[in-house]
């Protein structure tokens, strides 16, 4: 299997701080990696580099083996990556219905109307919001929106999807099925996904390994039962015995 997403030894600082020192990682394709970790240890600065919004001081990031960044410098920029982030904050855009937010993010992608109108409803049917394609984000419910950013990041059909802790704001019940489904989704499209969370039964519900990060570093990746196994530290044998 290949690898997607690759980040070879990454410092980075912010301030004069030091917020990722030699992190290593990376992301096989079709693979739902999980990145665990607590807040303020440097997981959503390893989004952004890999998004492009940042580049590291140290280190490389490539993608399908191609460098996209390299000390300091961002060679491909953002739209170019063929990445679908899905923040924190969703950021749908609430002057646009739901058809129109996933139409929006397809309007640079030269995607020919009839399949643009295929793709849409095949995301809003593989997310259950069939029928609400002229609702507006305030009109939905706050697991309904989190559907609606998953389709908007599903309908560009892009190589990989970041999620920045996209599912901490809903109860536990909702945020079960939201993970399930998505799960079967990547799985249903042999998709490539790297997950941020600081909640370790999210990494294991969701992610096919997880990779455990403290302090701006990569501690320990496994599967689950080899991190049980064997965890690297005391701090990898706190974090797998909440879940």
């Amino acid at each position: 299997m290949s690898t997607l997403i690759d980040l070879e030894d990454i410092w980075l600082c912010y301030g004069g701080h030091p917020v990722l020192s030699g992190l290593t990682l990376s992301v096989p394709e079709r693979e739902i990696l999980a990145l665990l970790g607590p807040s303020g240890c440097g997981k959503s600065s390893v989004l952004r580099l890999i998004i492009g919004l940042t580049p590291p001081d140290r280190g490389v990031v490539r993608l399908r083996g191609e460098t996209v960044s390299e000390n300091g410098r961002i060679i491909r920029l953002p739209e170019e990556r063929d990445l679908a982030v899905v923040f924190q904050d969703l950021a749908l855009w609430p002057h646009l219905t739901v058809r129109g937010n996933l139409n929006f993010v397809l309007g640079s992608k030269k995607v020919p109307r009839e399949e643009k109108d295929t793709r849409i409803t095949n995301a809003l049917r593989r997310v259950g919001l069939t029928g609400m394609e002229h609702r507006y984000p305030t009109e939905l419910s706050g697991g309904e929106r989190q559907r609606v950013a998953i389709a908007r990041a599903l309908v560009p059909d892009p190589d990989a999807i970041l999620l920045d802790e996209p599912a901490s704001n809903l109860d536990v019940v909702l945020k079960r099925d939201l993970l399930r489904m998505f799960r079967q989704i990547l799985k249903e499209r042999e998709g490539t996904a790297l997950y941020v969370t600081h909640d370790p039964r999210e990494a294991a519900s969701l992610g096919d390994r997880i990779a455990i990060m403290e302090k701006g570093r990569i501690v320990q990746v496994g599967e689950l039962r080899q991190l049980r196994a064997l965890p690297a530290n005391n701090f990898v044998r706190a974090l797998v015995e909440e879940i």
